[in-house]
């Protein structure tokens, strides 16, 4: 899948045809808040931190907002000892919970990307889109996202937006091949890998990225 196309699976685009299926039920006409009700979430595409609050207040939003405990005026933000217990759980599972206090704006870009991801988890998701998770972070801070992906909780469906053919071997188990668009071939790591098709086109010297 290109990086984009996952705008059809979280509502942002409508199809001009076919459906979009969540456990069996047609969500293709349902908008896109109500999408991460259903369980859809998404991260790593555009950087929607609250760059001047620290790393527990970002995830406190996202947390008390998928609990009816959004923060105002008349109740702030940090006034839930459980929100703010499930979102320190959550920093711990990403081992963030000694950024907790940090702002946003002080971290390296790699784990800003790891909050984006105990945002999105914090929404308690059954489907996580991952859109390139690595594209954009040095080498010696990727290692921290790739761990990441790896401690993920394994009831939740993982769907990576990749490029990096390597990348996708190490964690897919099955794998849709886009070529301009329309799928070019489906199947395990191992299927794929042994595809000759996908060896000239996706694989190959003058592959497509």
């Amino acid at each position: 899948m290109h990086s984009g196309d996952d705008r059809l699976l979280t509502g942002e685009l409508r199809p001009t045809e076919g459906e979009v299926l969540l456990k069996g039920h047609d969500i293709t006409r349902t908008e896109q808040a109500g999408r991460v009700k259903l369980g859809i979430a998404r991260t790593f595409q555009i950087n929607r931190l609250f760059r001047g609050l620290s790393v527990l207040e970002n995830v406190y939003i996202a947390v008390a907002e998928r609990v009816g405990a959004a923060p105002t005026i008349v109740r702030p933000a940090g006034s839930r000892k459980d929100v703010i217990e499930e979102s320190m759980h959550l920093l711990e599972m990403l081992k963030l919970q000694d950024d907790g206090a940090r702002r946003v704006s002080e971290l390296p870009y790699g784990r800003q990307r790891l909050i984006e991801l105990a945002i999105a988890l914090g929404l308690k998701p059954e489907v996580l889109l991952l859109d390139e998770p690595a594209a954009g972070v040095p080498s010696a801070e990727s290692q921290i996202i790739l761990d990441a992906i790896d401690r993920l909780p394994k009831h939740i469906g993982v769907l990576i937006i990749e490029h990096d053919m390597d990348l996708v071997f190490r964690f897919a188990e099955r794998i849709t091949v886009l070529v301009t668009g329309a799928i070019f071939a489906e199947g395990t790591p191992q299927e794929i890998g042994a595809d000759p098709r996908v060896r000239d086109v996706y694989l190959g010297q003058g592959g497509q990225g």
